[in-house]
């Protein structure tokens, strides 16, 4: 019996190497093979491997970019400056041997970029004001490579806006103007200019914040802020959304070094608009004006004086002015115009301009604690040049 388990033990261990070396070197010999009758048609068409490949799909905003870019331009403008002559040429000496220039200054001239939008298919291009402002000669570049010669139909510099227009023997392509009123902080938008005249450029962003205005830039700010890239020659270029309409013109940024950190200012398109339609009908914007010099309402001065919370304070009244006449007084505090409520100086500003010239308007006030109510003949708001500053 002794001898039988013996045997038996020393057959498993055989069989149990003959196994290893099998499963080791010819695993194939222990797998079950199977017949199958599918063709080979059938086979091919079941392996994953051998199908063809998907459609190759892209992402972004090309759709966009390629909708807008054709309506972007760039802008080379220049001027000629006097500037002192050199201190050296009040030298008797010098001025023997090198001529006598008895002028004061010297002429040199100065050239500058920046960016536009065509708005018309007759050659109308908006952009900012100052990339134009006192510009002798301004030249187009457009999209397709031909720079044309181009002339200022008019400006506003209150807004930073101007329109220029070039002739073209055929139609352009006109940007698409969207509503940035129905803009929302977190949408993406792209910016598309000539950042230090390298070239046309698109950068992407988002829109940071609305609605920004105290920022110093313009007499009338309601800028959008965004993150996309916005660098110097990009002013006057297009802000536009992922359809590749137009919501802004990319006009200041903020920085300290002169290039972007991210933040960057846009005039709405909506607002943009219509100060560009008055300028091309009438050559300029006309705004409502009364003559008041205004100051915020701080927490302490509405304390000491029995001022309303929200307003503008009277700090100011221009002499014959239509205030003037209507018998505001310094002090005053305006908190109404034509019913609608004014919150604070840059309001009060927004709703008087936007009144007609020589429009009998109600405006509102608090005089010494007491509610008042005066009908203003509002006045067309002069230029910047001529009128004293802070004076609205």
């Amino acid at each position: 019996m002794q001898r039988l388990w013996l045997i038996f033990a020393q057959t498993v261990t055989v069989a149990m190497g003959v196994l290893f070396v099998v499963s080791t070197l010819k695993p194939e010999w222990l797998v079950r093979q199977t017949v199958t009758t599918a063709s080979p048609v059938s086979v091919l068409t079941s392996n994953p491997l051998s199908a063809a490949p998907p459609p190759i799909t892209t992402t972004g905003y090309g759709e966009a970019a390629r909708a807008a870019l054709p309506s972007v331009v760039h802008i080379f403008t220049s001027k000629e400056i006097r500037t002192p002559r050199h201190p050296f040429m009040d030298d008797p000496l010098f001025r023997h041997f090198f001529g006598d220039n008895t002028d004061n200054t010297t002429q040199r001239r100065t050239s500058g970029l920046g960016s536009g939008v065509v708005v018309s298919p007759q050659g109308y291009i908006l952009t900012n004001n100052h990339v134009v402002d006192a510009a002798d000669e301004i030249e187009v570049a457009l999209q397709d490579g031909r720079k044309l010669p181009a002339k200022l139909v008019g400006r506003d510099p209150e807004s930073d806006l101007a329109v220029l227009r070039i002739d073209v023997p055929k139609p352009l392509p006109a940007i698409t103007f969207g509503d940035s009123e129905a803009l929302h902080v977190g949408d993406i938008v792209l910016a598309i200019g000539n950042p230090f005249g390298v070239g046309q450029t698109v950068t992407m962003g988002i829109v940071s914040a609305l609605g920004r205005s105290h920022l110093g830039i313009n007499t009338f700010e309601n800028f959008i802020q965004t993150d996309a890239a916005i660098n110097p020659g990009n002013s006057g270029g297009a802000l536009v959304d992922a359809q590749g309409r137009l919501v802004g013109i990319n006009t200041a940024i903020y920085s300290r070094s002169g290039g972007s950190l991210g933040i960057g200012f846009a005039i709405p398109a909506t607002g943009a608009r219509k100060v560009m339609d008055e300028i091309i009908h009438n050559g300029g914007v006309t705004r409502g004006w009364v003559g008041v010099e205004v100051q915020e309402i701080t927490p302490e001065l509405a304390e000491s004086f029995k001022l309303p919370p929200q307003g503008a304070l009277i700090a100011g009244v221009a002499r014959n002015s239509p205030a003037d006449k209507a018998g505001v007084q310094p002090g005053d505090a305006m908190v109404s115009v034509d019913g609608q409520p004014i919150t604070n100086p840059q309001s009060m500003l927004e709703h008087i301009a936007s009144q007609v010239p020589g429009k009998a308007v109600r405006f509102g006030f608090v005089r010494r604690g007491k509610p008042l109510e005066l009908t203003i003949q509002v006045g067309r708001r002069p230029p910047p040049e001529t009128r004293n500053t802070g004076e609205e």
